[in-house]
């Protein structure tokens, strides 16, 4: 009996393609994800025939996406040959812009830093323009710094404090900066010159929660990351999804109401959880205005260094703050983790810096607050990232391209572009 015409052609040529890409993302995966192992242990893993993974191996070689890494340790017989992700030739680029800063980070694909800059601003006193131009010109020097090294970008992904429309790369209102519909990702893009690449936004605290829910760790699967600086927002990852609600604007927790007649909060309502544990408040409670910790040059690294100083030398005022800011931040984890009832909560952002001061009580109000005995097995940890993970996660977003399709890097033999 004939094969059927429609078993044949372009479709059927597209199938085969399509398949392909889904084999060799899967191989790149696991290998990010599982560490560096034989073309053996893979086919096991994958379930797929050995023949099949030499192939897509090969092929990802040929890339410059993973290379040979000597020998299987232990192995029983003739010593496999271990296949690792090959890191240099490709990265992908997060940018951030906060109140007091913005910031670059490039990583290539092991997850290395390649270059990372930052510039101290007041953003809220500045234009939009005018801080979009500032961030320009960082990711000029970033994209230098990728050439000087013979690594290409294969994206751009920048953080902003506010709710952001991914599709359109608009940032829709950040009341801590002050704007209103900004269209970041064109700006951007218009002032970098229209490079072939992808440039996108998202919410920094949704992208610190990325980088914090580290690839491969099964204690970092169910997270939930607060991330606090003047405002206070976070980030959620169930079972190693990101969870973004509806039209992506999950994870304002720092405007849950926790204070009815409170104080004012950026947004225009009274209250919210950030005016009670954000930066502004530790400063209040913690120093006069005319305090140097307060000065408005200060880099924000300096304010806590300070402020950790002063704790550590008993100093009563700044010990107070320190302990009102952490009842105030537990209390809101309680409320968050009675809805969610996270594995880890991740404090991120200044509440790191400070951590130390703050960990013991946050752990004291979950177990108070907390329906669920034990607090729902809910731990708290500090995030070890500092004020890097908004841009460590826009650079694993932009990575992401070649991880989904990793037929978009061109074979070494080829001119290596920027992806389209």
């Amino acid at each position: 009996m004939s094969t059927p015409s429609w078993q044949h052609g372009p479709s059927a040529a597209a199938d085969q393609a399509t398949l392909r890409r889904s084999n060799l993302s899967l191989v790149l995966r696991a290998l990010r994800d599982s560490g560096p192992r034989s073309r053996a242990r893979l086919a096991s893993d994958l379930r797929l025939n050995k023949a099949t993974v030499s192939s897509l191996v090969t092929e990802l070689t040929e890339r410059g996406l993973v290379h040979d890494a000597g020998e299987e340790r232990g192995a029983v017989g003739r010593p496999a040959t271990v296949v690792e992700l090959d890191g240099h030739r490709v990265c992908g680029i997060g940018a951030e812009i906060n109140v007091h800063h913005v910031a670059t980070l490039a990583l290539d694909l092991q997850g290395d830093v390649v270059s990372e800059r930052r510039l101290s601003l007041d953003a809220a006193g500045e234009s939009p323009e005018r801080v979009i131009d500032r961030l320009a010109e960082l990711l000029t020097e970033t994209l230098a710094d990728l050439r000087a090294q013979g690594g290409v970008p294969v994206g751009i992904v920048a953080g902003i404090a506010g709710l952001i429309d991914r599709e359109t790369g608009t940032l829709s209102l950040a009341p801590n900066l002050g704007w209103r519909d900004v269209s970041v990702a064109a700006l951007l893009r218009e002032r970098l010159g229209n490079p072939a690449l992808p440039i996108g936004i998202d919410n920094e605290a949704n992208l610190a929660a990325v980088a914090e829910a580290l690839a491969g760790d099964p204690l970092r699967s169910d997270i939930l990351v607060i991330h606090g600086e003047v405002g206070v927002g976070g980030g959620l990852v169930a079972d190693g999804r990101q969870v973004r609600g509806k039209q992506g604007y999950a994870g304002e927790f720092g405007h849950m109401t926790v204070e009815s007649n409170g104080r004012r909060c950026g947004c225009g309502r009274t209250g919210c959880w950030e005016t009670v544990v954000g930066l502004s408040r530790l400063l209040d409670l913690a120093a006069d205005p005319d305090d140097p910790v307060r000065a408005p040059g200060l880099a924000l690294e300096a304010r806590l260094e300070e402020l950790n100083r002063r704790a550590e030398l008993g100093d009563d005022r700044t010990l107070n703050a320190l302990q009102q800011v952490a009842h105030g931040l537990g209390v809101g984890a309680a409320m968050l983790c009675n809805a969610l009832n996270p594995g880890v909560i991740v404090l991120s952002g200044y509440f790191a810096e400070v951590g130390p001061w703050l960990q013991d009580v946050v752990e004291a109000e979950l177990a108070d607050g907390v329906l669920a005995p034990g607090a729902g097995g809910t731990t708290v940890a500090l995030s070890t990232l500092g004020f890097t993970a908004a841009v460590r996660g826009g650079a694993t977003v932009a990575l992401e391209h070649v991880f989904d399709d990793p037929t978009l890097v061109a074979r070494v033999s080829e001119p290596l572009e920027a992806i389209s």
